[in-house]
Formats: structure tokens, C-alpha cells, sequence
């Protein structure tokens, strides 16, 4: 064996004042405390104390949660279903928050409202953000539109507070965690026909794509800048309708309540550049919607 020189060189090392030595609290494996020593039996007094005020958060939280339980049962609160959900868990919905700006009205949640009185309750309650000075005479009469349809409390409801802001894009915020938007009116449906009642889910519904591909097509309507390009998004339109009842076949789907809602939205469109089919559909899906 040889001996290695020290790196370091040896100097004394002067603490400044500021600083305190700690003493050793430490006490090996299966050794009782030494009774002279202080300080080793307040710390596991301390620590006694902190175990036990755990244990009593912990049967607080348990309390907590099961009246929560509770009230969610007695609420009815709508759930995913794994039948009818893609085998999803089952959990309940949060409530949603909508932001939209006064020029751009979300139709569809009214159309909603309407088409699922009897199936399931959305309960929309607006507010104004202070971006805006005056919401305009259309957002109030959509506002009491949606105050005379009535909340039934024995139906599923999810709760969407509409908020007027002065934002470009409508967005719905369903996370309430974390800000994670959702863009689009037409998404927004995706959403809600997803969750809503069973009869407007359409995601194990043979015409699956179609129903996507008529909300595609609402989806770039409304970003059509020139009336010529409006006109022919119409016209892809009445292609997917083809002589259909409605866009779904012959019942009522979430396509028709995205169709309804853009032209409400596209004042340019008249009845000229509509076809004689989707005059005729029209009137039914009014007939459902009640705007």
C-alpha cells in the first residue's frame, strides 16, 4: 500500500457567525431514545404529533368524499356510459364554461336546449366579461331565448356558463384543472353529442364519418371569407343531404344542429342559394329546434 498526497491543501476554515451547528438527532435502528437526550425526544414527540393530525385529515377527506358522493347521486348528474361510450370509465361531468364574442352567438346551444328537452337538460347561464361595453340586441334576445326553455332537474344536465367576451375564436373550457380550450362551435357540438343523451351519440353509429364530414364542412362555412365560397360549401351541403331527411338519415343528429347553427350564423346566405332540399329540411329541423 502507498500513501496519495492530499489534493487539498490543509487551512482552517473560519464559519461566519451567522451560522449555528445542529446537533445529532439521529438514533440507529431499533435503539430507544437516550432520556438525557432532549432534543431526540421532542423531535419524535413532533413527529408523533404530525402522524397523528394525518390520520385525522385523511378520515376528514374520506367524509368529504363520500357526501360528495352523495350529492352528485341526488343531482343526477349525467355520466359517460361504457356501453355507449367507447367502454370509457364512467365519471361525472364538470361543468363547462363557453367563451364567445356577441357577433359570433353559439346557436347551437340553444338548438341544443330545444332538440334534448325531454332527453337530457342544459342548463346555460350567461355572463359579460368587462372586454365588452354592450353585448347588442341579438346576444339579449338569445339570452331570454334560452331563459324560456325550462330546466328539468330529474333529466342528466350539464351545467355551461356562457361568458361574453371579446375573444376571436368561441371556445368551451371543460376542464377544471386546467385551462385546456376547446375551439370552434362545431368542436363544441363534437363535445356535447359525445356526452348528451344516448340518442344523439354517433361515435359507434354507422354513419360515423358522415356526421363528421357534415361538421367538417359547417366548420370551414363559417371561415368562408367571399359569398362565392360560401355558396359552395352550401352546395357540398346539399350533396351530403341527398335527399335525406336529415344529415344523419332520418332522425334528428348533432350534423343537422351544426348546419342549422352556421347558416343562422351566415346572414349572407339567403334562400336563393338554397336548394330546394335544404328548404325543405330546414323547416323540419326548425320544427326541433325552435329558433
Amino acid at each position: 500500500m502507498y500513501e496519495l498526497k492530499t489534493l487539498l491543501p490543509q487551512f482552517d476554515i473560519k464559519l461566519p457567525n451567522c451560522m449555528y451547528e445542529l446537533r445529532n438527532v439521529s438514533i440507529s435502528a431499533g435503539a430507544a431514545p437516550c432520556p438525557e437526550n432532549e432534543d431526540t425526544a421532542a423531535v419524535l414527540q413532533r413527529q408523533e404529533k404530525v402522524l397523528k393530525q394525518l390520520e385525522e385529515l385523511k378520515a376528514q377527506l374520506a367524509q368529504i368524499r363520500e357526501g360528495l358522493n352523495i350529492k352528485v347521486c341526488g343531482k343526477s348528474v349525467q355520466h359517460t356510459t361504457a356501453c355507449h361510450n367507447g367502454g370509457l370509465k364512467e365519471v361525472p361531468l364538470h361543468d363547462v364554461v363557453v367563451n364567445g364574442h356577441p357577433n359570433f352567438i353559439p346557436y347551437a346551444l340553444l338548438a341544443l336546449k330545444n332538440a334534448w328537452r325531454n332527453l337530457y337538460t342544459i342548463d346555460v347561464k350567461t355572463f359579460t366579461h368587462s372586454t365588452l361595453a354592450d353585448i347588442g340586441p341579438a346576444a339579449r334576445e338569445f339570452e331570454a331565448n334560452l331563459a324560456k326553455v325550462a330546466v328539468n332537474e330529474e333529466l342528466p344536465k350539464i351545467n355551461v356558463t356562457l361568458i361574453w367576451k371579446n375573444c376571436e375564436h368561441t371556445e368551451m373550457i371543460s376542464s377544471p384543472t386546467m385551462y385546456v380550450p376547446i375551439y370552434g362551435e362545431v368542436n363544441i357540438i363534437r363535445y356535447l353529442g359525445r356526452v348528451g343523451p344516448v340518442e344523439y351519440r354517433y361515435e359507434n353509429s354507422p354513419l360515423c364519418n358522415e356526421i363528421d364530414a357534415v361538421l367538417d364542412i359547417c366548420y370551414q362555412l363559417l371561415r368562408c371569407t367571399t359569398h362565392k365560397s360560401q355558396v359552395a360549401m352550401v352546395r357540398l351541403l346539399d350533396k351530403r343531404l341527398n335527399q335525406q331527411q336529415y344529415f344523419g338519415g332520418s332522425e334528428m343528429s348533432v350534423a343537422d344542429i351544426g348546419v342549422y347553427s352556421s347558416l343562422i350564423r351566415m346572414p349572407a346566405i339567403t334562400d336563393k342559394d338554397l336548394t330546394p332540399a335544404l328548404l325543405a329540411w330546414r323547416k323540419r329541423a326548425k320544427l326541433i329546434t325552435e329558433i
